[in-house]
């Protein structure tokens, strides 16, 4: 039977090379999309919005190498583009989701008391539904455009790190160093942001590179179905739904914002799974 020193060692070395292998990809991936972002913007110096019906629908080529959709223009160009507006407009709503979420768990879980319970009741109200389902009938009560389902996806997401936040906050509130800083007369402010978010930090950046790839899926299923970006703004979920009528002729229009979409969110996994075992964060956090 095998010791359990060498097992443990064993399992080390494991992560270590799986880990390995995943900074590989991600790195490859990254110099592959710098080196087409280069190549486009540096040398076909293509307009994303510039129509072109004598050059529609064209295959690949060295002036178009993933060709033009449907109005002539470039996929290329507009993939790399829409991938800035889907990434961009990710990082911003998880961004909000962050500034409003941190301080309200923190406060909630510090204090206590009336505040903690209306804080849960808020809490209650947003969770009773799917992320989904709540993004969808914010952004359609809210109108079609992207800054309108950014706002759904923060009012919908800032609610999972103030509970993350505000747990965490409660275990360690009872811990002799919040004590002790108590006694030595610290306010209310400076244990919070000295003592606790430190703490938290972990946590929260564990489920925020975990959940920056379902923002990413939201944000572009729903400008699938008409709701995020607008034409002629290059947008992966709007570059998929452009494709849809020319699937059967032209079934790269589709590929190429699909392909996009899944190789960003299981960079972002991969990152989230790195950063989960670094921070030695428990498994109740979840994306």
């Amino acid at each position: 039977m095998m010791p359990k020193s060498a097992a443990l060692r064993l399992s080390g070395a494991s992560k270590s090379n799986k880990h390995g292998w995943q900074a590989i990809l991600a790195a490859l991936f990254v110099l592959l999309v710098l080196a087409a972002s280069a190549y486009t913007f540096l040398y076909l110096k293509h307009d994303p919005t510039l129509t072109d019906l004598r050059g529609r629908l064209q295959g690949s080529s060295a002036l178009h190498p993933f060709g033009t959709d449907h109005l002539g223009r470039d996929v290329l160009t507009r993939l790399l583009l829409g991938g800035g507006q889907t990434i961009g407009y990710s990082l911003l709503a998880l961004g909000a989701a962050l500034v409003i979420g941190i301080p309200l768990g923190l406060i909630a879980g510090y204090r206590r008391g009336w505040v903690d319970r209306l804080f849960m009741r808020i809490a209650d109200g947003f969770l009773a539904f799917p992320d989904t389902i709540v993004a969808i009938v914010l952004s359609g009560l809210l109108g079609a455009g992207i800054g309108n389902l950014v706002l759904a996806i923060v009012l919908v997401k800032w609610v999972s790190y103030a509970r993350l936040v505000r747990s965490t906050v409660l275990s360690e509130s009872q811990k002799d160093y919040i004590r002790i800083a108590r006694t030595n007369g610290l306010s209310d402010a400076r244990i919070m942001t000295k003592h606790l978010l430190p703490h938290i930090a972990g946590h929260v950046l564990v489920l925020a590179s975990l959940d920056i790839g379902k923002i990413i899926l939201l944000i572009s299923s729903l400008s699938y179905i008409g709701l995020g970006a607008q034409p002629p703004t290059p947008e992966w979920g709007a570059m998929l739904n452009d494709s849809r009528p020319y699937f059967q002729s032209r079934p790269e229009l589709m590929v190429y914002p699909g392909l996009a979409i899944v190789s960003v969110v299981l960079i972002a996994n991969m990152l989230g799974d790195y950063l989960r075992d670094r921070f030695d964060v428990k498994k109740e956090v979840q994306p």
